[in-house]
């Protein structure tokens, strides 16, 4: 007796498209033939599984295989009449309502097409028609990369399915965007790689730009300073610090970003609390000497 599609898949009659789906994807992977090299039974399996998948996946299969099952429209209708038709004669069922269609339209597409012309009197073309199998599944696996690799672009390995693949990576690659790889799933189908990518000890990223912070003690942000500074590609460049530098200021560096864009030195004031009398004497000269109210302008003060 033919199995039941739906306890193939193991799910319900009434399952949704995506149920049915995700049921398929999980059997599929565990039945894959080269997952079980040699292994008769798995091979079995999976074509069931496949045979299975391309009616329920269809809605207009799936419908004619609920109302039919494996056994065909012969009962349930009222009767049959015979049509001339191209090469021979053309049954139609007629239902009791008095509606017709061609019994071999569902039989082509429940039993893949092998009794197109034999059975009914229909002029077959080229032959039976061949059961096209459903479209290799996409696999979707995930992966973490360093910040470098994704700014600047390289390449990764990955193993899939005990194969190792070497993936390229395009300068500019943003978290959670996915590469396509035609072809390179289990079964033959494409595979989704989801980027995610690592945080960077220092550098920080805001669209195409890269951004360091670097402190600075009171005197040089007072009076000034050169600082070196790494950039993305490994260099070191000196940054003139402007005297009277607050924290929060944006120094840029052109063209030292991703694709074209710019790295910003973002200053971060690091002041330091009097250890004695005479270091809170200097700066109390300092406050008269160099009087502001940094509060001065805003709506709030």
């Amino acid at each position: 007796m033919p199995a039941d599609y739906y306890d193939v898949l193991g799910v319900k009659k009434g399952a949704s498209e995506d149920e049915i789906k995700k049921a398929y994807r999980k059997l599929a992977r565990q039945y894959h033939p080269d997952r079980n090299p040699g292994d008769k039974q798995a091979e079995a399996k999976f074509k069931e599984l496949q045979q299975a998948y391309d009616v329920l996946s269809d809605k207009k299969k799936r419908a004619q295989y609920d109302q039919f099952g494996t056994a065909g429209p012969e009962a349930g209708f009222g009767g049959f009449g015979g049509h001339p038709g191209a090469g021979g004669t053309t049954f139609r069922w007629q239902t009791g309502d008095g509606a017709e269609f061609d019994p071999s339209d569902i039989l082509n597409q429940v039993f893949g097409g092998g009794l197109g012309g034999a059975g009914f009197g229909r002029r077959a073309r080229g032959g039976a028609r061949a059961r096209q199998a459903p479209p290799a599944e996409a696999y979707e696996t995930e992966v973490t990369i360093p910040f470098t690799t994704a700014a600047l672009g390289g390449s990764i390995d990955l193993r899939i399915d005990g194969r190792e693949l070497t993936v390229k990576v395009p300068a500019g690659m943003e978290d959670g965007k996915k590469l396509r790889l035609q072809g390179q799933a289990p079964g033959g189908g494409d595979l989704e790689v989801v980027i995610h990518i690592q945080p960077h000890p220092y550098f920080r990223r805001e669209g195409n730009d890269i951004i360091l912070e670097v402190p600075l003690s009171l005197p040089e942000a007072v009076l000034g300073t050169k600082v070196d500074v790494p950039t993305l590609d490994g260099t070191h460049l000196s940054v003139k610090i402007p005297p009277g530098t607050s924290s929060g200021t944006r120094l840029r560096l052109r063209n030292r970003g991703i694709k074209g864009g710019d790295q910003y030195i973002e200053t971060k004031v690091v002041v330091p609390a009097p250890k004695d009398d005479r270091s809170r004497e200097l700066i109390e000269e300092l406050a008269r000497l160099n009087p502001q109210n940094p509060r001065a302008g805003l709506g709030w003060s």
